[in-house]
């Protein structure tokens, strides 16, 4: 892996952060790089079982996953954003973008990872923050820091996205599919990170057990063995 230098991760829920960029974020660490997190919401509409995870209880529930999975992968430094997670179709509140420029400006990141405007999987709330991200770049960025969304590449979508929509995942249209030769972050994570990774998502149990159950662990073995991105912007 090319060396990213600070790495600034802006994302919508915890869980976001963890299946895009646990690998990226665990080298850097071991590599002594900065990294910074930012997380929108808490997920606090994000119960996939009610009765288990009643909605009232969802956003403690989802920021005691997010700090176990942190500890994990050695990510110290984290920032929540306060906004409010609702559903599928409803977008953050502008309140959230001066907090993400100013973090920015702070952190004077080299790297900044999101979605892109796609949202990855539609998700009104990934589109905003994507937007924050590349607005607050063009804004604060340093000269030459870069912006990368979150993609695939055909194979992984051809694979995996039937499996991942028995859960209702990817709305159509999503998720994005770049050429592998247009794709500017293409990190196979080394056996060692995918099972860090792997215990690092088994900590979002409200999000994943589910899924876990029914796929089975080898399937997010093999989804979760590499982790792409394109890129979205260069700061001039």
């Amino acid at each position: 892996m090319d060396d990213l230098g600070t790495l600034l991760g802006i994302w919508a829920h915890p869980d976001d952060e963890t299946y895009l960029t646990a690998g990226l974020m665990a080298q850097a660490v071991r590599d002594g790089r900065r990294v910074v997190c930012v997380t929108a919401t808490r997920g606090e509409g994000g119960s996939m079982d009610e009765e288990r995870w009643p909605p009232a209880t969802m956003g403690q529930v989802r920021e005691a996953e997010l700090m176990r999975c942190f500890e994990i992968l050695g990510v110290t430094e984290h920032h929540w954003l306060g906004e409010r997670d609702v559903d599928m179709d409803t977008g953050l509140s502008e309140a959230g973008y001066e907090q993400v420029r100013d973090i920015m400006a702070d952190v004077r990141p080299d790297t900044v990872l999101t979605f892109g405007p796609d949202g990855m999987t539609g998700h009104a709330a990934h589109m905003s923050v994507s937007d924050w991200a590349t607005r607050a770049l063009a804004e604060v960025g340093e000269p030459g820091a870069q912006v990368h969304y979150a993609t695939y590449p055909q194979e992984w979508a051809d694979e995996f996205v039937p499996i991942y929509n028995a859960f209702d995942v990817f709305r159509p249209g999503t998720p994005p599919i770049t050429p592998r030769d247009e794709i500017s972050i293409d990190f196979e994570l080394a056996p060692d990170l995918l099972e860090l990774k792997l215990r690092a998502i088994a900590e979002h149990e409200s999000q994943v057990g589910a899924m876990v159950e029914a796929f089975g662990e080898d399937i997010f073995r093999r989804a979760m063995r590499a982790e792409w991105f394109r890129l979205g912007a260069v700061k001039p």
